[in-house]
């Protein structure tokens, strides 16, 4: 089959024919329709030591939107043709930039009701900015929020979110040129970071105050501006790397409460960590579903520009998602 492999000796993308996935009793083999791009598949020189065997056959590529097309022996709640949707295991070699991939059958959902590029855009920023939103910082009307990172995937659906939770007050980061689309998306307020001081622009709009919870969907520094613009006993979720409390401004006299969070671990982490993950994945595909949470941005290209792409990604200035269709 062709497929986009990743050398880990060179650090280099190449498409090449290699042999179909072969899968485990509990696995499926899917044929890919769609395959969403994320900064996670571009950084992946980043987090390879991490796995611990990887060789030049490395498939990339989390979000995959495909038919079942074979079954592992023990696998009995899906049957060869049903469509299926899911966040994969970036500890697995067989990943969605290729014709086929593999996954645990245990963690798939039922395909959505729209079309394949739009399913495979959605998890990996979708479903972490649902987890975020709900999961981790219990976001209510009675909050405000500060999303570091507007434009891109996650905050782009985080911003959604936000509103659907009937909160009021929704400021997100941005540069000058994506100001309006993260207005258009729902926010309030979007700041442009390249030139204003965001912390003040915050307390500024929230009379000194600050806001109740935070969200760094970018790294590497905005952490620090997230935290130190929350309010009195505010909460943060960091998605980046770690959190870093010693480096925020008052934060134990704040009271200030940060979370961390990598949607992949559910896969990771026993049962219920999946079900996390998946239960995110069925709710966020219900509102993708009705059409109450729209992808801002959605461009697609084919699994011979992938490698192009992800190089572009590192830059940080992917607007909205990108998504590799199998034409």
């Amino acid at each position: 089959m062709k497929a986009l492999t990743f050398n880990p000796a060179t650090d280099s993308f190449l498409v090449r024919e290699i042999p179909i996935p072969k899968i485990g009793a509990h696995d499926v083999l899917v044929k890919v329709e769609a395959c969403g791009l994320n900064p996670v598949d571009a950084k992946i020189s980043l987090w390879k030591y991490m796995v611990p065997v990887m060789n030049e056959f490395w498939t990339p590529g989390l979000d995959v939107s495909g038919r079942i097309e074979a079954l592992g022996d023990a696998v009995r709640r899906w049957k060869v043709g049903d469509r299926v949707l899911y966040h994969g295991d970036m500890f697995r070699a067989h990943g969605g930039f290729a014709e086929y991939g593999a996954q645990d059958a245990a963690a798939l959902i039922a395909h959505p009701h729209v079309s394949a590029t739009l399913a495979a855009s959605t998890p990996c920023a979708g479903w972490t900015a649902w987890r975020a939103l709900n999961d981790k910082l219990r976001a209510t009307a009675a909050d405000s929020i500060l999303i570091a990172g507007g434009a891109g995937g996650v905050g782009g659906f985080a911003i959604q979110t936000a509103k659907l939770l009937g909160l009021k007050t929704v400021i997100a980061t941005c540069c000058a040129k994506n100001l309006t689309q993260v207005s258009q998306l729902g926010a309030t307020h979007a700041i442009n970071y390249q030139e204003e001081d965001v912390v003040g622009r915050v307390l500024a709009i929230t009379e000194g105050l600050g806001v109740s919870t935070g969200l760094d969907a970018v790294g590497p520094i905005n952490d620090i501006l997230v935290a130190n613009a929350l309010t009195f006993e505010g909460r943060m979720v960091e998605l980046v790397s770690v959190v870093r409390p010693e480096r925020y401004q008052d934060a134990f006299m704040k009271g200030l409460t940060f979370h961390q969070l990598s949607l992949g671990a559910g896969h990771r982490n026993g049962r219920a960590a999946k079900e996390r993950m998946l239960a995110a994945g069925r709710a966020f595909t219900e509102l993708v579903e009705l059409g109450r949470i729209k992808v801002p941005v959605l461009d697609t290209i084919s699994l011979d520009e992938v490698p192009a792409a992800l190089r572009e990604m590192l830059k940080q200035r992917t607007r909205g998602k990108i998504v590799m269709e199998n034409r």
